[in-house]
């Protein structure tokens, strides 16, 4: 009986071995295809998550989360209302205006603690972020 098995083992791997090279050639750009669109390009970002919380009147809480692929010096932040990579030293210091988070027709002001900003919208509507 246990001979039986081990021939048949050896039947399923010359069947396997056998196959067309056209279609290992295949496989093989298959497989590469998807782990190269698994992976971000160098200094770009894409938005993983959003979260919105509209319970509150005349409040939006929103969560995001961001993946990013910075270059050297670089790390994940917030550039024109989108996630991308600013300079780090931007990050250390918490000077988060620096990185222009806020679209171009609003202000950007640093929140007293620096634990985060606001952007300022021409209307008098303030959007506050707060980094955690």
């Amino acid at each position: 009986m246990a001979s039986c098995s081990r021939i048949n083992n050896r039947k399923d791997a010359h069947t396997l071995l056998s196959m067309p090279s056209t279609f290992w050639a295949v496989m093989i750009l298959v497989s590469l295809l998807i782990a190269y669109c698994s992976q971000l390009a160098a200094g770009t970002c894409e938005i993983v998550t959003l979260d919105k919380d509209n319970s509150q009147p005349r409040r939006t809480i929103a969560r995001q989360t961001a993946r990013c692929a910075c270059k050297k010096g670089q790390i994940a932040g917030t550039m024109r209302a989108r996630p991308a990579c600013v300079d780090a030293r931007i990050i250390k210091m918490k000077q988060w205006c620096e990185m222009l988070p806020c679209l171009e027709d609003e202000g950007c002001s640093l929140l007293i603690n620096k634990s985060g900003w606001t952007c300022t919208q021409p209307g008098g509507r303030i959007k506050t972020t707060t980094v955690s």
